[in-house]
């Protein structure tokens, strides 16, 4: 049809404009603001923010009234329908800063709250005054007057009339401290409104494929009859019994309040499917909407993934950097789901759950909202980044006191998480509110020490001298002597050096390897204990979470405490020996590399120093952990200033902090698609993924499906193997392996010309 439309078919004003197959379809920009106001309410009306988020859901396009919008969708005439929505692009015209400025002068300093949620809400919230592009700087240009002015001009009564709203700061939830989440809330109520209410006038078969989620009764039930098939096909034997009575014990406590707790269980003990016990029937006794599973590790998130997907269906979404590398793995449904976390349960990673929580984008933003009255299980909780402990820490109080969220800690080893008071204010925690121990005072498991007695699995052998160091020639002796063992160590060079020292047919598995690789080696591994074949593996402390691998001698280098106590729970895991499975500590030849390694060892040298008791005595991981965050800059980034509100102005540096808040620097970091081919060098799934993306194919799920096939290396690295021809740069940023001999078989990438060679022939 024709490109061209005139006034009148833009009459009432529109929101956006498609062509359908009955021609020009618009919509109305009255209806667009009234259903997002409505929506935003409902987004927000569990945490009491539906009248801020009702009034920013009736502003936030007020700029689309003006004539230079309109004749911007008339000149578009919906050929560029999604384009239509967003501004900032070339011939698009700005229309969110007539809202925000008009909020301002209604509401005076209150009404910035208003503006920063209807100013950001397409370029993801502003830092207030950081910079010349802060939205007071934009706020006041003579643009954004122009905008309002025309915008005022052109709009209905009913929609510049504030009714009733009056803006009251005084109740915000956690006052000034609480001001930044509270902000973000809404701003993710407002944002995931106005997305769902465009998807639905723009894309009707999208909208309705969303929602229609079994309830947590129906999971539960689910839940329940796999757990019985379970019991029903388990051995009778003593982990086993202790397994069930944990499990039980989750299930009597799931009656408490909401609010935080902790689940000490040794390695082995089933806390994966206890947690999701406690949760469900916590969540269905209270009133909570979902469950979030947060896991520290993409390598182990599939896994867990499948588990509950095996028991729950479709009710599971994954949401983490490898979620759409598979489309088999996913529905159109749960698919969706992954953009705001609509979905009964949700299994994502700390990355993705901590970024979200400190985000400043609009996608990253939407699915703040339904955080609020979940039952969020935080797995390996001892893996918190040190450098971020402060904020992260404050925000999970703020989650339980004033959003209806409860947590739960589940690992082997607390962390020290309570308050800590230091003479130096820099050092001390807030820590987290009245946490209460699910394997304490209960009907099942009297306390965690005697749960701790019950699994005891192995005997640690710590070194005789701290101080001396033994050679990798030394060591790999004593580990050719057994036919099955593990040796974890610190460094993937250490990984490589102390393999090449070991009998053929040793197992290798580090983080040159790329994710295909690993998972190939680890069903190798279980395979051959399951045999009983002879198994022997050099290891990084990629295996220390999530990976259930059961040796009766492991080896760990001198490392933290709590990655000792992981290296144990890959030791006689299921109490199969006749006696204790051994643990044997050792100093590498090596010191630890510069950083959170280094400081965990001295925190561990420390804490043992003497000790002549069980090193896994429990009570020796809180002492840990105190030592080892006192030595470390819990907010490093200045995270917690640069979210402090300023009473006078409402200034926040909301995109400044959400910028620092990384829990990967990947700034220095590159990644290589590696020509991995399956154990027996015939699978050619990343030749095939690989002539899509040069054949201009770059969708999202494609570049998802080439992370299994990624390593990430340092910059540097990267620039050595580009410069030798190794690997060609395929995409900005995206490195591809070009050479047959830059990866090897069985140790990964080479990227250390001077690392051992394997030797020929060797299979893995």
């Amino acid at each position: 049809m024709n490109s061209t439309v005139s006034d009148d078919d833009l009459r009432p004003a529109a929101a956006h404009t498609t062509v359908g197959q009955t021609g020009l379809r618009v919509h109305a920009l009255d209806q667009h603001l009234s259903e997002v106001a409505r929506r935003a309410a409902d987004h927000a009306v569990l945490f009491g923010g539906q009248d801020w988020a009702r009034q920013a859901g009736l502003w936030h396009d007020l700029g689309k009234y003006r004539p230079g919008f309109q004749r911007y969708l008339r000149a578009a005439s919906g050929a560029e329908a999604e384009n239509a929505h967003i501004e900032g692009g070339a011939g698009r015209v700005s229309h969110s800063t007539a809202g925000a400025l008009l909020a301002c002068e209604r509401f005076g300093t209150a009404g910035r709250v208003l503006a920063y949620l209807i100013a950001s809400h397409h370029a993801g919230l502003y830092d207030w005054n950081a910079d010349a592009s802060s939205l007071e700087a934009r706020l006041a240009s003579e643009a954004s007057r122009t905008e309002l002015a025309e915008a005022l001009a052109a709009a209905p009564p009913e929609i510049l009339d504030h009714g009733g709203f009056a803006p009251n700061l005084r109740a915000i939830p956690g006052g000034s401290a609480g001001f930044a989440l509270w902000l973000r809330m809404l701003f993710s109520a407002l944002v995931d409104a106005d997305f769902l209410d465009t998807e639905a006038f723009m894309d009707e078969g999208k909208a309705a494929a969303r929602g229609a989620w079994p309830d947590l009764a129906t999971l539960r039930a689910a839940f329940d009859a796999h757990m019985d098939k379970l019991a029903a096909a388990a051995p009778d034997t003593p982990v086993n019994r202790l397994r069930g009575r944990i499990l039980a014990q989750c299930r009597a406590k799931a009656a408490e309040k909401p609010g935080i707790f902790s689940l000490t269980v040794p390695t082995g003990g089933g806390k994966t499917l206890a947690s999701m016990a406690f949760a469900l029937d916590h969540a269905r006794l209270h009133g909570q909407r979902r469950v979030i599973y947060v896991i520290p590790y993409t390598s182990i998130i599939e896994q867990t993934a499948d588990v509950f997907r095996g028991i729950f269906g479709e009710a599971v979404i994954e949401h983490h950097s490898n979620a759409e590398s598979d489309p088999g793995r996913e529905s159109l449904r749960s698919r969706l789901a992954c953009e705001n976390w609509d979905a009964p349960v949700v299994v994502t990673t700390s990355v993705q759950f901590f970024e979200s929580l400190f985000a400043a984008r609009t996608s990253r933003c939407r699915k703040l909202h339904h955080i609020v009255n979940s039952v969020v299980v935080l797995d390996e909780a001892q893996l918190l980044p040190p450098e971020f402990l402060k904020p992260i820490l404050a925000v999970l109080n703020l989650l339980t006191r004033h959003y209806g969220v409860t947590v739960v800690l589940s690992t082997a080893t607390q962390p020290a998480l309570a308050r800590q008071e230091y003479f130096d204010p820099q050092k001390t925690i807030q820590g987290l509110d009245a946490v209460r121990e699910l394997m304490q005072g209960g009907p099942q498991v009297e306390t965690p020490d005697e749960l701790y007695r019950d699994l005891k699995r192995v005997n640690v052998r710590l070194p005789a001298d701290w101080q001396k160091r033994v050679a990798w020639e030394a060591l790999a002796a004593e580990l050719a002597a057994h036919e099955s063992v593990l040796a974890i160590v610190n460094t993937r060079r250490h990984a490589a050096t102390l393999h090449a020292l070991l009998p053929q047919g040793t197992l290798h598995l580090s983080a040159l390897m790329c994710g295909a690789h690993r998972a190939d080696v680890i069903a190798t591994i279980k395979a051959r204990l399951k045999a009983g074949e002879p198994t022997r593996v050099v290891s990084t402390q990629l295996v220390e979470a999530g990976v259930d691998l059961d040796f009766p001698v492991v080896y760990r280098a001198l490392a933290g405490l709590d990655s000792i106590a992981q290296a144990a729970g890959r030791c006689n895991r299921e109490g199969r020996l006749s006696g204790l499975g051994e643990v044997v500590v050792f100093v590498p030849p090596d010191a630890a590399p510069p950083g959170l390694l280094a400081k965990g060892e001295g925190a561990c040298r420390s804490v043992l120093h003497g000790h002549a008791g069980d090193p896994l005595d429990r009570a020796l991981f809180e002492r840990y952990f105190r030592q080892l965050y006192y030595q470390c800059e819990l907010d490093k980034h200045g995270i917690e200033k640069l979210l402090t509100v300023d009473g006078k102005t409402l200034a926040v540096n909301f995109r400044s902090a959400a910028e620092k808040f990384r829990l990967i620097d990947d700034a220095d970091q590159a990644s290589v698609v590696v020509l991995y081919r399956g154990p027996d060098g015939r699978d050619a799934t990343v030749d095939q993924r690989l002539a899509q993306l040069r054949q201009g194919g770059a969708e999202r799920w494609l570049l998802r499906a080439l992370q299994r096939y990624t390593v990430n290396i340092r910059q540097r690295d990267a620039q050595r193997l580009l410069a030798q021809g190794d690997i060609e740069e395929l995409l900005p940023g995206l490195f591809v392996q070009v050479s047959d001999v830059a990866y090897d078989a069985t140790l990964g990438l080479r990227i250390d010309p001077a690392a051992p060679v394997p030797p020929a022939g060797l299979i893995v």
